[in-house]
């Protein structure tokens, strides 16, 4: 992720969005082959959603995205079906730090103004999103210097090997 200016459509969620939902436990065995694995993306909640996803779309959640399991694939197959950032109310701790390391932002923000296929504008490093569908202007959390260089690298790895090391800023 090296820009922080995006545009896409929004693709509304509810509550309480678990790492199952986003990649149910039964393609757990696709974990090595995560092109076939992102094929399932939301398969159960959303079984079109594969097709539906266009790069630089957005998710948009209610509370407590990303609860349960660890599953670092989670965010990462999301962020393979095009995803450019996930807009959430809240999110759970785990999920959110996975999808930074992936290159994937997280940003919490109040989601109840925006609606399944708005248009929206999203400035990362002001924390601005403008609803263009409804001309609504929310406000979402600034990244950390730390976290936007690392999403700026696109992920925890290629920030690491950039810098042969992990500089705290």
């Amino acid at each position: 992720m090296r820009e922080t200016l995006f545009k896409g459509k929004a693709i509304k969620l509810g509550d309480n969005i678990s790492t199952d939902d986003i990649i149910p436990g039964r393609f757990a065995y696709l974990r090595s082959d995560l092109a076939e694995l992102s094929k399932h993306t939301f398969e159960d909640l959303i079984p079109n959603f594969a097709s539906r996803a266009n790069r630089g779309d957005f998710l948009v959640a209610g509370g407590n995205f990303g609860l349960g399991s660890s599953r670092e694939h989670a965010p990462l197959v999301i962020k393979m079906s095009g995803i450019a950032a996930i807009l959430a109310k809240s999110a759970a701790r785990i999920f959110f730090r996975n999808a930074i390391n992936q290159g994937l932002p997280v940003l919490l923000c109040d989601t109840g103004q925006i609606n399944d296929g708005d248009e929206l504008e999203i400035n990362l490093t002001e924390g601005v999103i403008i609803n263009l569908t409804s001309n609504a202007k929310l406000t979402s959390n600034k990244m950390p210097p730390l976290m936007s260089a690392i999403l700026k690298e696109g992920g925890l790895i290629p920030y690491i090997k950039k810098r042969n090391d992990f500089e705290l800023q």
